[in-house]
């Protein structure tokens, strides 16, 4: 039996290794259904579109749940929710491994991302509770990793294990890690404090959103900031393959290297974030970095240059990503321990909104345009979240 979360000692970077390692364990799982869009294209017949739609489900099981979780989180503490979470993405992952016919199939992946979107909110909490603001950019930046990082471990791991074009294999493998990342949350994650519920001056709980839209135009920033994060990860597997003409286990390698950069990126800027004493400066300028990097890798992609394909398409991933950390710590900071599960939900629920309309109409795009004309209008969005970055807030 765990020793009772009460009574075990506190350590902030075990707290930081097991709620970001869940997180890695979820994003492997989710990210599953997109690498399986070439063999479900190329093999069994279905349109981008149709395959897009299936690899979007988890999304939208995260999208339906994330602020109920949330709020679960505000109510009952983290260290209950994130368990739960994930021996519901385990029943999901073998759900889908059962399920009969391309339906049951995307309410399985749908199931899978439900349970997954409990470790958001969760993980966030644990680590904004056990670090000072002073170390919380580098610290989150180190917990944002784990979505880049579960994403690159898919791109590594699902071609070779659908191979024999079977769907199977990987999914056994994400649920064999979820299943251990609940056991270590389990074991190991304790609950961190909570000061005094604040109140306003009508002596009603205090609102972080009334009267204040600073974390409402951060959330529709980060959404913006999502599409062509999640255009690149979904559809720049498929690219390389189909129309760019890679080795599919080529192609693999230079998505986990854009992830695995990726990742390392989070925690650069989250650490420059710290340095700064801002979240929100660093934000801005992601998003306009964004702009010339996917303008150029859709150049690239028309013009069939190998090297300049892969160095580019991984840079502009790298800055895709690189904003998640700074909204995410900016958000949980505003919003305070008593509102930080709703507003961390309500953050991921409109980046998966974005995410669950993106491989669809991205599919549709790519199919209408083709894949260049396609990656160049998704500059539009980062372009749009510019103007929107709300000025600075003091950490609390």
């Amino acid at each position: 039996m765990p020793v009772n979360a009460r009574t075990r000692t506190p350590r902030p970077w075990l707290m930081l290794v097991v709620g970001g390692g869940s997180q890695t364990a979820t994003a492997l799982l989710i990210s599953t259904p997109a690498y399986l869009i070439p063999l479900l294209h190329t093999e069994r017949g279905l349109s981008l579109a149709e395959a897009g739609l299936i690899a979007t489900a988890p999304n939208v099981g995260v999208l339906l749940t994330l602020i109920l979780w949330g709020a679960a989180t505000d109510r009952w503490g983290e260290r209950v929710i994130l368990v739960s979470g994930l021996v519901v993405a385990v029943a999901g992952a073998i759900a889908s491994m059962l399920a009969g016919g391309y339906v049951m199939l995307a309410l399985a992946f749908a199931l899978c991302g439900i349970g997954a979107a409990a470790t958001s909110a969760t993980s966030g909490r644990v680590v904004i509770g056990w670090f000072p603001p002073e170390r919380r950019g580098m610290a989150m930046g180190l917990r944002q990793m784990a979505l880049p990082l579960g994403t690159a471990a898919g791109a590594l791991l699902v071609p070779p294990l659908v191979a024999d074009g079977e769907l199977w294999p990987p999914l056994l493998v994400s649920a064999v890690v979820v299943a251990l990342a609940a056991v270590a949350s389990l074991v190991f994650i304790v609950n961190p404090p909570r000061p005094a519920r604040a109140v306003d001056a009508e002596g009603r709980p205090a609102n972080p959103y009334r009267g204040d839209a600073t974390l409402g135009r951060i959330h529709l920033v980060s959404a913006l900031l999502v599409v062509p994060q999640y255009a690149l990860s979904i559809f720049g597997l498929v690219w390389l393959i189909a129309d760019q003409g890679w080795n599919p286990v080529a192609a693999g390698v230079v998505v986990a290297v854009a992830q695995i950069l990726g990742a390392g990126g989070r925690v650069l800027i989250g650490m420059l974030s710290d340095r700064l004493g801002s979240r929100l400066r660093p934000l801005r300028w992601v998003a306009l970095a964004g702009i010339p990097l996917l303008l150029l890798t859709a150049v690239a992609g028309e013009l069939h240059q190998p090297v300049a394909v892969a160095v580019l398409y991984v840079l502009a991933s790298c800055v895709s990503v690189a904003d998640n950390g700074l909204a995410f710590t900016a958000v949980a900071e505003i919003a305070g321990a008593h509102w930080s599960g709703r507003a961390l939900g309500a953050q991921n629920t409109g980046q998966f909104l974005a995410a669950a309309i993106v491989a669809p109409a991205v599919g549709l795009l790519i199919g209408l345009t083709g894949y260049s004309a396609a990656f160049a209008l998704l500059a539009l969005a980062p372009a749009a979240a510019i103007p929107l970055v709300p000025k600075d807030r003091q950490p609390s």
